[in-house]
């Protein structure tokens, strides 16, 4: 018993760490925006992340079908659109409005995938949230920056079903070593165009810390975290990721919120916590790894988090 708790307690505190540590690196990323635009600062991020990855992993061919390697390739690409598009959101609202309405892509999945007649009130609640976040009776909202989030959200949701495909069929993060390197590809064909002749030795090197504050310690994180945790209670952990961006957005960016965004981002922040318990997948057994493998269970939900944030 006293084995277990620890295994929570380890599994909790690196789940914090990679949410803190998500936070953190998307408001850096936002003061590259001036400098090398929205997309230039997420494509820079992607292009060290693949490039990290493939080289530490090495991922090998043999631990692929053809039809995982092409999930991982599909994954790759919601990937790129995820981060693309969530930096083209905080580039024109606020980091916590944008990572609230972000959270709408995974709040979707666990609702569609739970069960209960409850799970409805979920989704009200949190359109409720959004509502008070971006207050559009002020006439003030930027309407293409929600647009780009809600985008982003629509991409987090797909990426969440195809991480639990991938990680479903390949062991440890060889699927991870794969979708990485694509989501760098997507990046650079959108992005590197207008962005590479930007860029300096300077922002090379900034690029890097920002490559390993997000996403490689985070993913690393998460899925060492999903090894110890429940997918509820993991799910849980990570509806805190709203209130969390606010409170960076505050302390960092001086993003000040307002009542009713505050009250926005806590409705938020329940729905995300109800519809995670009532969304965990079926038959939800923490397995202990063997040789170093991830069990199926824990590879198959390291999606729940959002490579953008």
């Amino acid at each position: 018993m006293e084995g277990m708790q620890n295994s929570v307690r380890s599994g909790t505190t690196m789940a914090v760490v990679s949410m803190l540590c998500v936070q953190l690196g998307l408001a850096a990323s936002v003061t590259l925006i001036d400098r090398i635009g929205a997309e230039g600062a997420g494509w820079l991020r992607l292009v060290w992340a693949g490039a990290i990855l493939l080289v530490v992993v090495r991922p090998r061919p043999s631990a692929f079908t053809r039809q995982a390697f092409g999930m991982a390739v599909a994954l790759g690409v919601v990937t790129g659109g995820i981060v693309l598009l969530f930096m083209a959101a905080v580039a024109r609202i606020p980091l916590g409005t944008a990572s609230a309405i972000e959270f709408l892509g995974p709040l979707g999945v666990a609702v569609a995938t739970g069960r209960g007649g409850r799970r409805v009130v979920w989704p009200l609640l949190a359109a409720i949230g959004v509502v008070l976040l971006t207050h559009p009776w002020s006439g003030a909202v930027n309407w293409a920056g929600v647009l780009f989030a809600v985008a982003a959200a629509g991409c987090w949701g797909s990426y969440i079903l195809l991480t639990q495909r991938v990680g479903d069929e390949v062991v440890g993060v060889q699927g991870l070593a794969v979708s990485m390197p694509v989501a760098a590809l997507v990046a650079t064909i959108v992005a590197g165009p207008s962005t590479i002749g930007r860029m300096t030795p300077e922002l090379w090197l900034i690029g890097v810390g920002l490559a390993i504050l997000l996403p490689v310690v985070p993913f690393v994180l998460e899925m060492k975290a999903l090894q110890r945790l429940t997918t509820s209670a993991f799910g849980t952990l990570m509806a805190l990721e709203p209130g969390l961006a606010m409170v960076i957005g505050l302390l960092i960016l001086h993003q000040i919120p307002g009542p009713a965004s505050l009250l926005g981002s806590v409705l938020v922040v329940i729905a995300g916590i109800g519809a995670a318990r009532a969304g965990a997948r079926g038959g939800e057994v923490v397995v202990e790894p063997v040789s170093g493998e991830h069990p199926v269970e824990g590879e198959a939900l390291s999606g729940t988090r959002s490579p953008a944030g």
